[in-house]
């Protein structure tokens, strides 16, 4: 992954997506910084090009619009990038049949369809370069169904499956495929992931630190890592989990996504 080759970085307006930047800009990576936010991602890019002395391009887009992923794709798909980082995502707590169609359509569009398709522009330039990496980041959600959040815990499911088999098919070709899988993480997630006014996460649950992260995922996709699931207890769970009863694992997910006073 040479570092004169495009390290492209979605959702980096905010959260992760920052952080993820960062690390990229101190290793020397020339940046494509992606987002819907065009004044946070130039913002960013001012910061990097002084402290780091980087190019870092602002390619704004909504994720979520086809049209728009597609013109994204094509740029992509003739550009040397060394490293993806699909880290956009979205969520919405909330029973399914009282959650807006258009926000339960977006969530489905911006973390599978934009994370595969993109995936798919940079793939092939990859292989045939024998070189690359592609860093997807999940989350701890895809281990056990979420009701409250079904449609953004069957997308993190997806991501895990999806990664986890490009890190196999791509492997012989010199391309390292690593999925991140997070438990709830520092960001904007949790403010917009709310249908029904309360928020997503309760009481004294603390939150991990965006840069810790971050960094851990950087590192897995660099090292070839196939999955990086950041935190003891939650390494625990990822490999305990096929192991519980599933009525447990529902059980649990509900558990987390309850309403609570």
């Amino acid at each position: 992954m040479a570092n004169a080759s495009l390290t492209v970085v979605t959702g980096a307006s905010s959260g992760l997506g920052v952080e993820f930047a960062r690390l990229a800009a101190a290793d020397g990576r020339r940046l494509m910084l992606v987002a819907r936010r065009e004044e946070r991602m130039r913002a960013l890019a001012t910061e990097l090009e002084s402290v780091h002395g980087v190019a870092v391009e602002v390619y704004p887009c909504d994720l979520a619009d086809a049209t728009q992923r597609q013109a994204l794709c094509a740029v992509l798909a003739d550009r040397d990038v060394g490293l993806l980082i699909n880290n956009a995502g979205v969520g919405m707590r909330g029973r399914l049949d009282q959650q807006p169609e258009d926000r339960i359509d977006g969530m489905v569009e911006v973390n599978m369809a934009a994370l595969t398709e993109l995936t798919r522009a940079v793939a092939p330039g990859m292989a045939e370069r024998r070189r690359g990496g592609i860093l997807q980041v999940g989350s701890l959600a895809a281990f056990l169904p979420g009701p409250r959040m079904a449609v953004y815990f069957a997308s993190k499911a997806y991501v895990q499956s999806f990664s986890e088999a490009l890190w196999a098919e791509l492997r012989p070709f010199g391309v390292t495929v690593t999925v991140l899988c997070p438990g709830p993480t520092e960001s904007e997630f949790h403010e917009r992931a709310v249908a029904d006014g309360r928020t997503f996460v309760h009481g004294n649950r603390r939150l991990a630190d965006a840069t810790a992260v971050a960094r851990a995922g950087y590192r897995g996709v660099l090292r070839g890592q196939r999955r990086v699931v950041p935190g003891a207890v939650n390494a625990a769970f990822a490999v305990l989990s096929p192991w519980v009863p599933r009525r447990l694992l529902i059980a649990l997910g509900h558990r987390i996504n309850a309403r609570k006073p």
